[in-house]
């Protein structure tokens, strides 16, 4: 039996400039083929840069950069000031007198967690949690919304002050659940915020149904009127429904007076 060596030399005796190049194309289909399987036997996340997060479905339903929400009062038609600094940026946490820890910024995904580090660290010291926030992350949302219920904790949205688009998830979860005068507690429809262009497609109705059916469950949980939800998903994503002061009694979502602010 020839030898692979004997058999090429075979091959190319015949007319060399064609042997060779049929060689060449034949390597060329081998090593795309082996490209070909290694990149569809990666991992999703790790195709079209690995450095890009494969971000969930209604991850950060936040502000949009245009907005025209509406206002508790009038014919909710006048816009709110756009959050600052502070709210645009992670939220961040800051343990202060008389128990309070001031929960300032957007709901990113990581909140959840570092919201529960400071229940480990404070969790003895922490009696209310205040809430000025433009919303964020969902799924961390409901987490800390959680975490507060589970703790028996007040939530409470200062006078003045901004809870708006998943942040009122978290407001739901405190045991009571304070609004102090002319504060804006707003929801609007949920929405995803695409990563790369290139993400893998998604079935976006079986997405809403599975987000609308576990945040429907939560409200119940916390005893919100589901009448809550009905509003949010009425309200396009760049506009957001402000409840009225009576609203947010007649659905729960306060059951006591916030305390007047300190001049």
């Amino acid at each position: 039996m020839a030898t692979l060596s004997q058999r090429v030399h075979l091959w190319l005796s015949g007319n060399p400039e064609d042997a060779v190049l049929r060689l060449i194309f034949r390597l060329l289909i081998v090593a795309t083929i082996a490209a070909l399987g290694y990149d569809l036997a990666r991992p999703p996340a790790d195709r079209d840069g690995g450095d890009q997060p494969d971000v969930a479905p209604f991850s950060l339903p936040a502000l949009p950069a245009v907005l025209s929400p509406w206002r508790p009062d009038g014919d909710r038609q006048t816009p709110l000031p756009q959050p600052d600094g502070a709210l645009g940026q992670a939220m961040t946490f800051e343990l202060v007198g008389g128990g309070r820890l001031m929960a300032t910024g957007t709901i990113t995904p990581g909140s959840a967690e570092a919201f529960g580090k400071e229940l480990a660290r404070h969790g003895e010291y922490i009696k209310t949690v205040v809430l000025n926030s433009p919303g964020g992350s969902v799924s961390d949302a409901l987490s800390i919304g959680r975490m507060i219920r589970d703790h028996k904790l007040a939530t409470e949205v200062e006078a003045g002050k901004y809870c708006a688009s998943s942040c009122p998830l978290v407001l739901f979860g405190g045991a009571e659940r304070r609004v102090g005068a002319k504060a804006a507690v707003g929801v609007h429809q949920v929405f995803a915020v695409k990563s790369t262009e290139a993400a893998a497609p998604r079935d976006q109705m079986g997405d809403a149904q599975r987000i609308s059916a576990r945040c429907q469950r939560y409200l119940r949980d916390m005893g919100i009127d589901l009448e809550v939800w009905i509003r949010a998903m009425e309200t396009p994503k760049d506009r957001l429904f402000v409840f009225k002061p009576e609203e947010l009694t007649k659905y729960g979502i306060a059951t006591a007076a916030a305390p007047a602010a300190k001049s």
